[in-house]
């Protein structure tokens, strides 16, 4: 029986043009290895694998699709050349496959099945975010997309604020760009004055912006933000 493959879980960029900046030289050695690979988004797969300039032809390369609607019975069919003995890599949309990414079915998958999972380094935004922010970074929860509706954003707010001051917890949650402002507006609504708000945008990118302030502050500082990728991070003080 031959010998089985291994899953890589590859990161991506988080903002154009940074690969020579954030994307360690191990990734590129490993990539060498691998030429089948699981990805939410062929077409942008493929442009992030050629901006490495690693193989000669991204034609000869194999690509199928892990997204949010892949059902759990195709997983197994996707990773048949692994019990083959070939490699596989996973590539996020962006960041680090498997935090807050899809990538995490075909991990479940691999260990269920003995499978060896090597993640490679790579830029997050959740954890930069959170190195930088001055929040408790050694406690805290991420909670993905709040809901779309105003009133239960709102009241999911003030339970991650009870939650936060009880346990001393640093909470966590992310936007579509897009909606960056309104989440925002209705955090300074909603959370209490003396709660600090960081917000993290365009993380590595050319806009790059962290601040943290509490949410007095932030009140009277009229602040507004691009239609570019937000992590919002808090912690009660009160």
């Amino acid at each position: 029986m031959a010998n089985k493959g291994t899953l890589y879980l590859i990161p991506n960029i988080l903002a154009e043009g940074t690969q020579n900046q954030v994307i360690p030289l191990q990734v590129a050695r490993t990539l060498h290895f691998i030429t089948i690979f699981l990805a939410e988004d062929i077409r942008t797969a493929r442009r992030y694998l050629s901006s490495l300039s690693i193989y000669e032809k991204i034609e000869a390369l194999s690509f199928h699709v892990l997204n949010k609607d892949t059902p759990a019975g195709e997983i197994a069919a996707l990773m048949k050349p692994i019990a083959d003995g070939e490699n596989i890599g996973v590539i996020s949309e962006s960041g680090c496959p498997g935090i807050a990414d899809p990538g995490a079915l075909a991990v479940a998958w691999a260990h269920a099945n003995n499978i060896r999972v090597v993640p490679l380094v790579g830029p997050s935004s959740l954890l930069m975010a959170l190195m930088a922010s001055g929040l408790n970074g050694q406690q805290f929860i991420f909670h993905g997309y709040l809901p779309i509706d105003a009133k239960l954003a709102a009241e999911q707010l003030r339970t991650m604020e009870k939650e936060s001051k009880k346990k001393n917890q640093t909470q966590i949650f992310i936007e579509t760009p897009y909606r960056n402002n309104q989440i925002f507006e209705l955090s300074l609504k909603t959370l209490q004055k003396t709660t600090l708000l960081t917000v993290a945008i365009d993380i590595t990118g050319k806009g790059e912006s962290i601040r943290t302030q509490t949410i007095g502050k932030w009140q009277s500082s009229k602040a507004s933000w691009p239609k570019e990728p937000a992590v919002f991070l808090f912690l009660s003080q009160s």
